[in-house]
């Protein structure tokens, strides 16, 4: 099995660009479903009014990245415990409890719950755990932009020798 591993990470390794690059595009494809969660569930919620109501092509869209968010995650940790193996860093780590934290989200607290919660409740969860839930899904932020950014830097004409 630590023959397997290492060649998965040397593989890895030789292709962290193209790893790179996929977990930056899958990652990206959830501004799509924050765009809609900030503009559709959270203004209704805040101001009685929605800024966003997808349907057709946009609605699907926005529930494909729901499921792209999963391989994002898979992905993203890869990634960061890759820079890990290399050396320990507070921002991996940072990135990698960031990114886990979607499994709450994925799992736990549904964009389903938020929605029936804030259109009227349930007696069970409290709101609150409804704002914890877009908070959680807000953590993507950072890991899109710092997989955005090592995708870049691993392009850029600077490296390339």
């Amino acid at each position: 099995m630590k023959i397997i591993i290492q060649k998965f990470w040397a593989w890895y390794e030789r292709n962290l660009t193209l790893n790179i690059a996929i977990v930056a595009l899958l990652f990206t494809w959830q501004l799509v479903h924050l765009y809609w969660l900030t503009t559709d569930v959270v203004t209704v919620r805040l101001f009685g009014v929605s800024f966003f109501n997808p349907t057709g092509v946009i609605e699907f869209l926005i529930i494909i990245a729901d499921y792209v968010e999963i391989p994002a995650i898979i992905g993203a940790s890869l990634l960061y415990i890759s820079l890990l193996r290399k050396g320990f860093s507070i921002k991996s780590i940072a990135m990698l409890v960031f990114v886990n934290s979607q499994w709450l989200h994925i799992f736990w607290i549904t964009d389903e719950f938020i929605i029936g919660q804030f259109a009227g409740g349930s007696p069970i969860l409290p709101l609150w755990l409804a704002w914890v839930a877009i908070g959680v899904d807000y953590l993507e932020l950072p890991v899109i932009y710092d997989t955005l950014k090592r995708f870049f830097t691993s392009i850029s004409p600077k490296r390339i020798r």
